[in-house]
């Protein structure tokens, strides 16, 4: 679960658009998009990992990638370390772009974020996704597995990323980029370590969820485990690749994900 994919680009960010909402990039504006497709990212990374979907996603679809503190523009900020501490931090700032028909795409870390942030939304009585995304993540209930804990001495913890491998060995190699990146990294693997599932009535909302079949830290049972939290369809996808399956089988993901929403913007209609 705890995989993580740094990028060079999370300490060399882009010039800021004026007045640009910190919790929410949009690389494509979309004013009559009849769906808000909100990403969450995974531990380590940061919302351009979404940039391109917009150009592979229904033209009636505006993709809002969110960006916790922590990363990017973000850097100065003080990263959350505990995942319901997150979500009712999310909730808040994500309120105003919830005025139009939503669904929640998170992949590893970000899906449980964006189930958690589901949960949040109907205690406070506030508008529900339409359909919850969940990618490459065991179902809430499932045992967190990984061996690796954010509060593992320097040295270990760095051995751990590399045998997790999914940070660049540039990255890893480079004391100053990974001094600035630790922090990010030990908050993100702090929020799902620490996770505690809490039982509650499933969402009654679909979830489908979509997990890799060389991914070995996932088992086939702890994404089939996803149906218990609701009320509603459920469905899985599988696809060739390991845990970042995100990027390595893009073209699919987004093909099935295209259907998907596309299905959604209809039933809106």
């Amino acid at each position: 679960m705890q995989i993580l994919q740094s990028h060079m680009n999370v300490v060399q960010p882009k010039p800021a658009r004026a007045a640009q909402d910190p919790w929410v990039q949009i690389t494509k504006p979309n004013p009559r998009a009849k769906l808000r497709l909100f990403c969450f990212p995974y531990a380590g990374g940061a919302a351009p990992i979404y940039r391109s979907w917009p150009e592979s996603l229904p033209a009636s679809i505006e993709v809002c990638a969110v960006q916790p503190p922590g990363r990017e523009r973000r850097l100065h900020e003080t990263p959350f370390s505990n995942l319901l501490a997150m979500v009712e931090a999310t909730g808040p700032a994500l309120r105003p772009y919830m005025d139009r028909p939503f669904a929640f795409f998170g992949h590893s870390m970000g899906a449980w974020i964006s189930f958690e942030l589901s949960r949040y939304l109907r205690r406070q009585n506030l508008p529900k996704p339409l359909h919850l995304f969940a990618s490459g993540c065991p179902a809430p209930h499932i045992k967190n597995r990984s061996a690796i804990t954010h509060n593992l001495p320097h040295e270990e913890f760095l051995k751990e990323l590399r045998q997790l491998k999914g940070t660049p060995k540039e990255a890893l190699d480079d004391p100053d980029l990974m001094e600035l990146m630790l922090p990010l990294l030990r908050a993100d693997f702090s929020v799902t370590g620490t996770y505690a599932f809490a039982e509650s009535e499933p969402l009654d909302i679909p979830i489908t969820v979509f997990g890799g079949t060389e991914d070995d830290h996932i088992t086939q049972f702890d994404l089939e485990a996803w149906r218990r939290h609701t009320a509603r369809a459920f469905a899985l996808h599988t696809f060739p690749g390991d845990h970042f399956f995100l990027h390595s089988a893009q073209f699919e993901l987004l093909s099935v994900l295209y259907r998907e929403v596309d299905e959604l913007v209809y039933k809106i209609r």
